[in-house]
């Protein structure tokens, strides 16, 4: 029978995606192709197309997935009305299972700070990241590709920030320009440390990175 669309069959979508990130990362985004993306993932090239259109689209939602694999946008369900973030939490609250987020804007941002920096450093997120620097000069849609990926990451801390300013623990009139420094603070300085991906980080240090960065922003925004 034929495949009409991810719909259909999520079990070809994620064979794909699985497929994709690891030809990308081995190959560079030049040299893979579709053909040898569907034959790693035991699908017809049409059934490729049929998911995900090109290889460019292919390219953005392997970035997402591998994102997506290392869990939730940080800060969101710390911003959700009644979230943790409004009447205290345990870790089992989180999205993570990990982030106890406090209500403190200090202490929070730092746990989400954390939280990106796993999925920053990740394997395959920081082998997309270096191969997306390396391709770039070829294939300039490639910057945009990546910046469209991390909208998820960005979103997150915009709620969480947001939620600050309404309940007056901070005074942020712009929660995303707020957010989108916080993360270049602390994923700049984690990747240059790394070698973008290349060194570990160890867990001290990450704490430590993530709490420099919120105390900034907390510094910068109080009400």
């Amino acid at each position: 029978m034929a495949d009409h669309g991810p719909r259909r069959s999520p079990a070809k979508r994620r064979a794909i995606l699985d497929a994709a990130i690891q030809v990308f990362t081995d190959l560079g985004y030049a040299r893979a192709s579709v053909d040898a993306i569907a034959a790693a993932a035991g699908v017809g090239k049409q059934t490729v197309y049929g998911h995900f259109g090109d290889k460019e689209q292919l390219f953005l939602a392997a970035v997402q997935e591998a994102r997506s694999a290392m869990g939730g946008a940080p800060g969101r369900a710390a911003a959700a009305p009644g979230g943790p973030a409004h009447r205290g939490a345990s870790a089992g609250d989180s999205p993570t299972g990990r982030d106890a987020f406090t209500g403190d804007p200090g202490t929070d941002l730092t746990a989400i700070g954390e939280r990106t920096l796993d999925i920053a450093l990740s394997p395959r997120v920081a082998a997309l990241h270096r191969l997306t620097i390396a391709e770039v000069g070829h294939h300039p849609e490639l910057q945009r590709t990546w910046r469209a990926s991390s909208s998820s990451l960005d979103s997150g801390v915009v709620d969480y920030l947001r939620a600050c300013d309404g309940d007056g623990r901070l005074r942020v009139p712009d929660p995303a320009r707020a957010a989108r420094q916080f993360l270049h603070l602390v994923i700049t300085d984690a990747r240059v440390e790394t070698a973008y991906g290349m060194l570990p980080l160890p867990p001290a240090r990450r704490h430590a990175i993530a709490a420099e960065a919120a105390d900034l922003i907390v510094r910068a925004h109080q009400p």
